[in-house]
C-alpha cells in the first residue's frame, strides 16, 4: 500500500506553463459566460467580457510565441490564432488546431472585431482593444476603449 502511495507521489511533479495558461483560459471563457448571464447590468456585463476575451486573446498570442518564438505580426492579426498565416513570417511550429478554444476569434461584445497591433504603442509586444459599444475611439462607461494595457492595470 504505501509502496503505491509513493508511486503516484513521484509522478505528480506539477504543472507545465502550457496546461496553466489552457485552465487560465478556459476559466476566463467560463467567466465570461457566467458574467453576460448572471448580471442584471447588461452594459457592465459586456465590458467585463470583453477584458475577458483580451486576456484570453493575450494569453492565446503567448503561446503562439512559445511555440513559434515570435508573435504574429499586425497585418497577419489575430487570425495567426485560427489559421497558419500564408503572409510575413511563416510560423514553423504552428500548433494543430489553432490557439483558441473555439477555433475562431471572438467578436467584442458588441459584434465588432478586436484591433490587434505588434509591436504595441501601449506594450512592446503587443496590443488587443476594442473601442466598446460605441465603436469609436474615447468614450466612458460602456463607450470606452478597453484594451490589454487597460485589462492588465488592474
Amino acid at each position: 500500500m504505501r509502496r503505491s502511495f509513493h508511486c503516484l507521489h513521484a509522478r505528480g511533479k506539477g504543472f507545465t506553463l502550457l496546461e496553466i495558461l489552457i485552465v487560465i483560459s478556459i476559466l476566463g471563457i467560463l467567466a465570461s459566460l457566467v458574467a453576460v448571464k448572471v448580471m442584471n447590468r447588461p452594459g457592465e456585463a459586456r465590458v467585463m467580457k470583453a477584458k475577458l476575451d483580451i486576456k484570453t486573446l493575450g494569453n492565446a498570442l503567448r503561446l503562439f510565441k512559445l511555440d513559434n518564438g515570435f508573435y504574429p505580426s499586425t497585418d497577419q492579426g489575430l487570425e495567426a490564432l485560427v489559421e497558419p498565416p500564408s503572409i510575413g513570417r511563416l510560423p514553423e511550429h504552428w500548433r494543430e488546431g489553432g490557439y483558441l478554444q473555439e477555433n475562431t476569434v471572438p467578436k467584442d461584445p458588441w459584434g465588432n472585431d478586436y484591433y490587434y497591433m505588434s509591436p504595441g504603442l501601449h506594450n512592446k509586444d503587443f496590443d488587443i482593444w476594442t473601442y466598446g459599444a460605441d465603436g469609436e475611439e474615447g468614450g466612458e462607461g460602456e463607450d470606452s476603449d478597453i484594451g490589454n494595457w487597460t485589462v492588465e492595470e488592474q
